[in-house]
């Protein structure tokens, strides 16, 4: 009779444990399968089995080792689909991107393992899924990155999927990633490939939302083109996605020459003013890295400053070295990591031919990736530079290297696909190209849903 007692306890408390441990959609057909396993055997030890209390311990028996066998088959199934870790892990930086030793803390879908797969070494590989979101869809992209409404009619470039070598990233899911930053604030900050992430973000997100007036405008254009600042704000998720123009992290300057002619110049030792606006964001995202490599900033000639001193001269390389330095004090000093997520995204590679962008350099025509990996470009040294100064900061940062990928993209810059009345000269070839920026859609779609892919892996830490 005890045992019996037992049999229908198991029985009652089996479904509620079960359930617990599986989600609802896998519990029903699993209890059916269960019990009628169960119940074979019941019936077959029955057969044999001299007494009726014998039967009943032997079926209870059985559902205690089913229910643990079930308990464990999250675990066992999950053990490369899902992970999830806590803040208590080691990160180190390397040329390929930033890997992560960290313990598992909660279970979390993200695909396939991970954790142990450089996510940016890889390659693009065609994928009939679509973009993100529509060309011409998104209202928030602005005209100089849409090539679609700027005439550009060849959509091949829309038709890749980055790959990386070892493991999958899980699509990009944008109702899952509101729910993560549900009551959130993501902050870009940085030059307009930063810019070209953030729209291609907020675009990505309201595509996946059935009401989209839910998404508005938190400040005009005329106040972003004039103050820098942007922002998008998603009402039911009580979340913001904003954009900080900051293009070279640290401050712009003017002085006073001897002649009392005021000039420009960079502080080096001072981070951007705006710097207070999302010290206290709950993910940030930084970039900086064209800009250094225009001309007045790479030739360093009575430009860079630090206190009251102007160098005559300073290598560019070293100019952005202890701008970095300046970057990585004021992280370590004003960010607290255990509610602020840092990241830092690479350099986006460009892809000017016969010249850069103000001396005749071009794009246009190009529909195909790089595939001869010999045509690739060195590393840029500036992410050498930068892997070397995270590699020395307390602050954890997770780095966003897209500059390989981005490198394969010849075929997704605008080209000649921007507005014409911007030089007033019609869209031809002999236009001023932009083969630095990307189209959206488009090649930063993949940033984020490498972002989306790395919060997945740790949204437990980073999130709550």
């Amino acid at each position: 009779m005890d045992s019996f007692k037992n049999l229908v306890n198991n029985l009652t408390t089996f479904p509620r444990n079960l359930s617990s441990s599986w989600s609802k959609s896998r519990t029903h057909s699993t209890i059916i399968l269960l019990v009628t396993i169960a119940l074979f055997f019941f019936f077959s030890a029955s057969d044999t089995s001299p007494t009726t209390t014998t039967n009943t311990t032997n079926l209870t028996s059985g559902l205690h080792s089913a229910t643990t066998l079930i308990s464990s088959l999250p675990s066992m199934l999950s053990s490369n689909t899902h992970l999830v870790y806590n803040s208590s892990g080691t990160c180190s930086v390397t040329a390929k991107g930033q890997v992560c030793h960290q313990n598992v803390s909660e279970i979390g879908e993200v695909g396939n393992d991970i954790s142990s797969c450089d996510i940016f070494d890889g390659q693009w590989i065609a994928d009939g899924s679509g973009p993100l979101y529509l060309p011409g869809s998104c209202p928030f992209i602005d005209d100089s990155f849409n090539c679609f409404n700027n005439g550009r009619t060849d959509s091949g470039y829309l038709k890749l999927r980055w790959k990386p070598h070892g493991c999958h990233i899980p699509r990009f899911d944008g109702l899952k990633m509101l729910e993560m930053l549900r009551g959130k604030r993501v902050v870009f900050v940085g030059d307009s490939l930063n810019r070209n992430m953030w729209e291609s973000l907020v675009c990505a997100l309201r595509a996946s939302l059935y009401n989209k007036s839910r998404v508005f405008e938190a400040s005009g254009r005329r106040q972003f083109r004039t103050q820098g600042f942007y922002s998008f704000r998603f009402k039911d998720y009580r979340c913001s996605i904003d954009f900080i123009k900051s293009p070279f992290l640290v401050q712009e300057w003017k002085i006073a020459d001897k002649a009392g002619t005021r000039r420009e110049t960079l502080r080096l030792d001072m981070i951007q003013g705006s710097s207070r606006k999302y010290h206290d964001a709950d993910i940030i995202i930084f970039n900086t890295g064209h800009w250094w490599t225009h001309q007045k900033t790479y030739k360093g000639n009575n430009y860079f400053q630090e206190g009251n001193h102007v160098y005559t001269r300073l290598e560019v390389a070293d100019a952005y070295t202890r701008a970095l330095k300046t970057w990585a004090q004021w992280v370590d000093s004003h960010v607290n990591p255990s509610r602020t997520r840092v990241f830092f995204r690479g350099y986006s590679a460009s892809h000017f031919k016969g010249g850069q962008w103000q001396s005749g350099g071009n794009c246009d025509g190009e529909t195909e990736p790089i595939t001869n990996e010999t045509h690739l470009a060195p590393y840029p040294w500036m992410m050498s530079i930068l892997e070397s100064v995270i590699a020395e900061m307390k602050t954890p940062v997770f780095y966003l290297n897209v500059t390989r990928m981005t490198d394969y993209r010849k075929d997704g810059h605008p080209s000649i696909f921007r507005p014409a009345k911007v030089h007033n000269t019609g869209r031809n070839t002999g236009m001023i190209q932009d083969c630095s920026h990307w189209c959206l859609p488009g090649v930063p779609d993949t940033w984020n849903e490498l972002l989306f892919a790395t919060l997945l892996t740790s949204h437990h830490s980073a999130l709550n």
